[in-house]
């Protein structure tokens, strides 16, 4: 594509993009700030609140790389971090014994169960509590075809 074909976005339009860059970069930077003090990071809280949400507190490796939209390899290294933290372990498929499955220790329930009150505060003072309930629906509402879209391609 050459410079006469490209679609060079409007003013409104990058503005709107790169409002986006910097939210979802600085939330997630002060998320992940907050969280250092109970050992965690976002992407460790959130394998934590997958497991804590699962049926035994376990679910397959694969199931887990495509919930939390990481390769099998990060996430594989993520959760030998985590294992070594006590928060989660790996057991072999019974049906399966080429699948793994990621499983919630007791110091993870226990860890996600302390931690879960501040971070759901920290979401409500950064993010929540600063939009109206309008502009909430507004943003899911147009940000769904997005996921959508890209879900699809993946």
């Amino acid at each position: 594509m050459n410079d006469e074909e490209s679609r060079w976005l409007s003013p409104i339009e990058q503005r709107a993009w790169r409002t986006h860059l910097a939210a979802h970069k600085l939330l997630d930077h002060r998320l992940d700030r907050e969280l250092q003090p109970f050992g965690l990071s976002v992407n460790d809280y959130e394998i934590l609140v997958n497991l804590s949400e699962t049926t035994g507190h376990r679910i397959r490796m694969s199931d887990l790389a495509d919930a939390t939209i990481q390769s099998r390899s990060r996430l594989s290294h993520q959760i030998s971090r985590m294992e070594a933290a006590g928060l989660v372990a790996r057991e072999t498929c019974e049906d399966d014994r080429r699948g793994t499955f990621a499983v919630l220790t007791e110091h993870g329930w226990d860890t996600i169960q302390k931690v879960a009150p501040h971070h759901v505060a920290s979401v409500r003072q950064h993010f929540i509590d600063l939009l109206t309930d309008e502009q909430l629906h507004e943003l899911e509402t147009a940000y769904a075809p997005v996921v959508e879209h890209l879900k699809s391609l993946r």
